[in-house]
């Protein structure tokens, strides 16, 4: 297993980072998973074995009993010093006032919840998970770094934030003196690049780690459906899970054709060459992979040992590439001379 330092810390965690949105298998979340505690373990362990070590989950998953099922398997024990992140944001609870948001009175009760589900003193990542446009940033990040201070998490996050919204909370941080975020939790896939816009560039230039979440399209990308999957009703989609929403499926169907190609070309699978590519891509640091079975975690882990060759990764930049939106088509044109590592992570295939 291969580790990386997680954006500007002195944190290394392994390139494969277990998922645990199908733990629990509550309300919503059942049309993604249902591990149990039994297969929880087993899959734990493993990972484990294999030398993962950050298991990722958050509040909301299952309505906090992903956390719980995390918290009975460790039991406040680290094998493998393994790490735990979890995330808060979202709308949970009785649907009180405040039982959303980044306010401080939020963040700190759901932090206090999640430690006590996961039977442990410390988060190690703390995300904040997606956007509040209500709550100052100087509030969430003094809350946050609160916490640091308290021992309770170690590190902060971003979780699905724009681009000015992270370059804002970094703002935020600087002028406060106030922990800043060291990585940000992104959708990223060859299905759905879009991240390559803003997200990564701002992950290289300022410093910031990029742990990806389903990095399978919701194993769409996994080689396991066809094209007649909608007519036949398969997959969590049918089941009304629309994460992440799919614009253009013949684009995806020709792009899990050109993974099965090169799949049978080096007798791996297709979700292990999707995984590869996204792995190689610059400033990622990890791949959440989530599973609902063990197969599927082994199929997924050996992926990090996948290495494509460079014309390999050209047939599957051609055939997912992100239309030019402005102003980068006019950067492309104008201003390829002058580009940063940020920049490139867009641009250098449209410049040649």
């Amino acid at each position: 297993m291969e580790y990386r330092i997680l954006g500007r810390s002195g944190l290394k965690v392994s390139t494969i980072t277990l998922g645990t949105m199908t733990f629990g298998g509550a309300g919503k979340f059942a049309s993604v998973g249902s591990v149990d505690v039994a297969l929880g373990r087993t899959i734990i362990d493993y990972c484990i074995e294999q030398g993962v070590n950050l298991i990722d989950t958050a509040n909301i998953y299952s309505a906090g009993l992903s956390e719980e099922i995390i918290g009975e398997i460790l039991n406040g024990k680290r094998p493998g010093n393994v790490l735990i992140a979890s995330k808060a944001r979202m709308p949970l609870g009785t649907g009180a006032p405040n039982d959303e948001g980044f306010s401080r009175y939020h963040i700190i009760q759901e932090c206090e919840k999640s430690l006590k589900r996961l039977r442990t003193d410390v988060i190690d990542i703390y995300y904040m998970h997606q956007w509040d446009g209500l709550t100052p940033l100087d509030e969430m990040l003094e809350a946050l770094d609160t916490l640091v201070k308290q021992g309770k998490i170690r590190y902060i996050g971003s979780s699905n934030f724009s681009g000015w919204h992270t370059m804002k909370a970094l703002h935020t941080s600087a002028a406060h003196g106030y922990q800043r975020f060291v990585t940000q939790q992104i959708h990223y896939s060859l299905e759905a690049r879009e991240a390559e816009y803003e997200l990564l560039p701002v992950g290289i230039d300022q410093g910031l780690g990029a742990l990806i979440w389903s990095p399978l399209a919701g194993g769409l990308l996994s080689g396991k459906y066809t094209r007649d999957m909608q007519t036949r009703n398969e997959g969590r989609f049918a089941a009304g899970w629309t994460e992440p929403p799919i614009r253009d499926f013949d684009r995806l169907w020709n792009i899990v054709d050109v993974l099965k190609a090169i799949a049978a070309e080096k007798q791996v699978t297709p979700a292990q060459v999707a995984l590869a590519w996204v792995l190689g891509r610059a400033s990622v640091t990890s791949l959440v992979i989530g599973a609902r079975n063990l197969d599927q975690v082994k199929d997924n882990i050996r992926a990090a040992s996948v290495t494509l060759t460079e014309k390999e990764r050209e047939r599957l930049n051609e055939v997912s590439r992100l239309p030019m939106l402005y102003p980068y088509w006019h950067q492309a044109a104008l201003a390829k001379n002058r580009l940063s590592p940020a920049d490139r992570i867009l641009l250098d295939e449209h410049i040649g």
